[in-house]
């Protein structure tokens, strides 16, 4: 008899979960989504918070945020809308605080990871557009909500923290000591925030972390990555090592710089002051942020 009531008991359990994740209004929301159709997501969304019958779920008010972070990212519909991002964060934080928040994450986590990406590209974006109003609002709204979203991308393997890279042989001892040292210097600063205009442990902007991590091996560079570009020894793709610099350019000139922590013949990997993580590595190949926009390389090891 106990264990036909516990079974009774889970059986209403499953059904009543499946009549709420079969809901067609919420289903709509998904597909739109999905498919890209952000400012119908937002107008449905907002018409199913208007109806009290779907008041006991928090699944339209996750869908109205994360459209509105989409939307955001034209210019002039933020221009337009300048206290909307408030209002995605408002809505993603009541998400959060709501006995549905573990079932709506990770049943989306997904959705998120790639948003997670795209603002991370708007941001870098408008760092290189130098638009610091934009980049502050964006940063100091949206950082905290994706704090915990994990990077998911397909066939992608996470990068350890500790490369181990084979020395070059035919260079000379003091040069491989120049590239340890380099390299160490740089991972010792993994995790600081990005600064805007930062040169300095408290926080880094991309050329301010090259020229802090190449002072430190007692050599001078200039500051702007495009000056450091302009210094430096050019090399060739095949023949980048670790402590070599590379270069990127988003259409509007050389904007962004990285030092190679991977060894020669090896895939591109750097560690650089990335505006949504701070210092990080990242596996250039692997991430179409970064190739899409990759410019060249250059050394200050000589």
């Amino acid at each position: 008899m106990k264990n036909n009531i516990i079974l009774i008991i889970l059986l209403n359990l499953l059904f009543s979960f499946n009549g709420i994740s079969q809901i067609k209004e919420f289903d709509k929301l998904e597909m739109l989504y999905a498919q890209g159709h952000y400012s119908l997501v937002l107008k449905k969304a907002n018409r199913i918070l208007d109806n009290p019958e779907f008041d006991y779920s928090q699944v339209p008010k996750f869908y109205k945020s994360i459209a509105i972070m989409q939307l955001c990212q034209n210019e002039l519909y933020l221009r337009k809308h300048p206290d909307y991002l408030e209002e995605a964060k408002d809505l993603f934080v009541a998400v959060k605080k709501s006995n549905e928040e573990i079932k709506i994450l990770n049943a989306h986590i997904y959705e998120l990871s790639a948003l997670k990406k795209d603002v991370g590209s708007w941001i870098e974006d408008l760092k290189r557009k130098n638009d610091k109003k934009t980049f502050d609002l964006v940063q100091n709204t949206l950082r905290s909500i994706f704090e915990n979203v994990p990077d998911i991308e397909e066939n992608k393997p996470t990068i350890p923290i500790n490369i181990e890279v084979e020395a070059d042989i035919t260079e000379s001892k003091e040069l491989r000591l120049q590239r340890e040292v380099i390299i160490n210097l740089a991972k010792n600063q993994l995790g600081v925030p990005y600064l805007w205009a930062g040169n300095e442990p408290t926080g880094f902007d991309c050329s301010g972390f090259t020229s802090y991590v190449m002072k430190k091996n007692n050599k001078i560079i200039p500051r702007r990555a495009i000056e450091q570009y302009e210094a430096c020894k050019k090399i060739r793709q095949k023949n980048v090592q670790q402590g070599d610099l590379v270069f990127f350019d988003s259409g509007s000139g050389i904007n962004h710089v990285g030092i190679i922590v991977s060894g020669k013949g090896e895939p591109l990997v750097m560690i650089h002051a990335s505006s949504t993580k701070g210092i990080t590595i990242t596996e250039i190949e692997k991430t179409d942020y970064w190739l899409k926009r990759l410019y060249g390389f250059g050394t200050f090891v000589e």
